[in-house]
């Protein structure tokens, strides 16, 4: 099992309302001088939601949500600090309840 960290927010808030592009530019831009690999992705109605242990968060977040998830800690805490009004996290997956998150977002 891998642990992602996320950041929560309504998809409207997220990718509309929030320096969003702007973060996620900065940041691939940083990630390719230091030839690091993506660890960080935006995913839309992400599917770690729907799992019942997450059911308190999903009520606290307005729907549509969107995430920022990702695997590095450090990523989810600059972000934060560079977005307002967020909520953070962290879930397990794959698990019983919790599918891997990456999975919708690989082309079959």
């Amino acid at each position: 099992m891998t642990t992602y960290y996320y950041i929560l927010a309504s998809q409207s808030f997220l990718t509309e309302k929030e320096p969003l592009e702007e973060v996620l530019r900065e940041r691939t831009r940083n990630y390719h001088e230091k030839e690091k690999e993506i660890d960080f992705w935006l995913v839309k109605q992400p599917a770690f939601l729907e799992a019942p242990e997450m059911a308190e968060i999903k009520k606290e977040c307005p729907q549509p949500a969107a995430a920022i998830i990702s695997t590095n800690s450090q990523f989810i805490t600059w972000s934060k600090l560079r977005l307002e009004f967020v909520k953070t996290g962290e879930f397990q997956a794959p698990s019983d309840t919790i599918p891997e998150p990456l999975a919708s977002l690989v082309a079959a």
